[in-house]
This record gives C-alpha cells, sequence and structure tokens, in this order.
C-alpha cells in the first residue's frame, strides 16, 4: 500500500487508486489471508489492500454480481462455505476446479467476467513436504467432503498415496469424491470409510469446519490413534485447534493449517493478479 504521512507519523493508508481484494467465507472471523497479503502489499510498496467478506450463502449471487460492476476490484479468496456454491456462478474453471467442482480463488477479468480455480490440494500437499511428511505411499484417514476435501484428496491422489480413506457423516458425498477421482482423475486409492477410529492409518487430516469455535465437538477422537500418527488441520484461525491441543496432549505430532495457505500464497496472489 502506498505510504502517507500525518501527525501520527508514517502508516499504511487506503487510497483512491488502491487496488481492492478480498476474502469471502462466513463467519469471517477465522480468515487469515488479509493479514499475510497486506503485510506483504506494505513490505512491497504496492498500492492494494484486502479485506475480509462475511458473506451468508443466502447472500451469495448478489455479492458477485456486485462486484463484478467495480472497476478496481480484482479477485478474491474463497474459503468455507462457499468453495462449491461459487465455482457454479464462475464464467469459466481452471482445470483443479473443473475436477473438483470447488473454487479457493477468483480473478475478474476486466470485462467483468469471473475465472476460478483450487489451489487447496497443491497447497496442502507443498505444507506437508516443507513439514517433513511426504503423503507418498502413506495411508491416510480424511475427514469431510467439502470444497476443501475434493481439492485435497485429488492433491494427495496425485502425490501418490497408497490409501486415501474419507469419513463424511454424510457417506454419499464421500462417494461422490471417490467416484470423481476414480471417473476423471483415474485415480484408485480413495474409499469411503465408516464408523472408522483412527487407528492403522499414518495421517489424519481434518477438512470439517469442526474446531473453528471454542466448544466444538473434537473432529474425531483421538484414542485409537498409533503414536506415529500425523495429525493435520486445514483450520488457519485458531492456529492451533482443540483438536491439535488435544493430540499434542498425547504427544502426536501436528501439522497446523497455517501452512496450507503459507505455501499457496504466491500461486493464489499471482492467480488473482494481487502479486
Amino acid at each position: 500500500m502506498r505510504m502517507m504521512t500525518d501527525d501520527r507519523g508514517d502508516m499504511p493508508w487506503v487510497t483512491g487508486t488502491s487496488q481492492v481484494f478480498a476474502t469471502i467465507a462466513h463467519p469471517a472471523d477465522h480468515v487469515r489471508a488479509p493479514m499475510v497479503f497486506n503485510r506483504l502489499f506494505a513490505e512491497h510498496g504496492l498500492d492494494r489492500v484486502m479485506v475480509p467478506m462475511d458473506v451468508p450463502p443466502a447472500a451469495l449471487e448478489d455479492m458477485v454480481t456486485a462486484l463484478r460492476g467495480m472497476a478496481n476490484f480484482q479477485g478474491m479468496a474463497v474459503t468455507i462455505p462457499h468453495k462449491m456454491a461459487i465455482a457454479e456462478l464462475c464464467d469459466s474453471l481452471g482445470p483443479e476446479a473443473k475436477l473438483t467442482g470447488a473454487v479457493n480463488a477468483i480473478r475478474f477479468e476486466p470485462d467483468g467476467s469471473m475465472h476460478g480455480d483450487n489451489f487447496d490440494g497443491a497447497g496442502f500437499v507443498a505444507g506437508l513436504r516443507q513439514q517433513g511428511h511426504d503423503p507418498a505411499g502413506m495411508d491416510i484417514l480424511m475427514l469431510g467432503a467439502g470444497g476443501a476435501a475434493r481439492a485435497i484428496a485429488l492433491a494427495l491422489c496425485t502425490a501418490g498415496v497408497g490409501r486415501l480413506r474419507i469419513l463424511n457423516r454424510t457417506p454419499d458425498k464421500a462417494a461422490a469424491i471417490v467416484a470423481a477421482l476414480a471417473e476423471v482423475g483415474g485415480h484408485h486409492q480413495a474409499e469411503v470409510a465408516t464408523g472408522h477410529d483412527g487407528s492403522g492409518v499414518d495421517l489424519i487430516v481434518n477438512t470439517t469446519s469442526l474446531g473453528l469455535h471454542q466448544g466444538d465437538a473434537l473432529p474425531i477422537a483421538l484414542d485409537a490413534a498409533g503414536a506415529d500418527t500425523v495429525i493435520a488441520e486445514i483450520i488457519m484461525v485458531p492456529a492451533r485447534t482443540e483438536w491439535l491441543a488435544a493430540a499434542e496432549a498425547r504427544g502426536l505430532v501436528t501439522h497446523y493449517g497455517r501452512h496450507m495457505l503459507d505455501c499457496q500464497i504466491d500461486l493464489i496472489g499471482g492467480f488473482i493478479g494481487a502479486l
């Protein structure tokens, strides 16, 4: 952002020429992307700002229509619960978004058209590898079957997992991911898990929203998890969810949600024109 001076000293200001970006969610109190991008904008002297937008699902389509008409609105990151719904509102989709049916980044073209793609899976796998957890050959239990789960499942299968079990309270949604991975991606490592207790796997990843709020139920109990099982989150805020805290209290290795975002900042930033 452009640096201006007033009687309070040097501080970043949003100007009349600032390019605007957003992160949309509901609720939006957990989003971390604006903190990361705004710091980068300030460090690089870019006249840009990213704001959080709390958009209830019923208002999503109206919000998109309004943004199409904003000349200085460039793009946005997308998170829970909008990743699948907003994909249907895009004018075009990148390859990962087409396969998963979910979008986590949208670029607005000069004519107001929206182009969406998904970098959750690439970011999650890159984060695992960065922290020393190569998913190749792993037996993984994934909790949840939403938009993030679809992207992460695809990336894990592409990375060569040995077995991917998907546990969701609605098994049909897990089955839909398994079918899409096989039919569209040619991946056959995935299967629907029912009643799994978390035992006998190398990694458990929570892709549900459980943990966003204090007092949420744990995504899964960890009583049966093996001593070498890695417990992974994709939730950014709070950074240390109650589930991660429970895992660490048991001496289990944990993998924080911030790694997924940190490893896709450049990908998303380049795609939406922010960086």
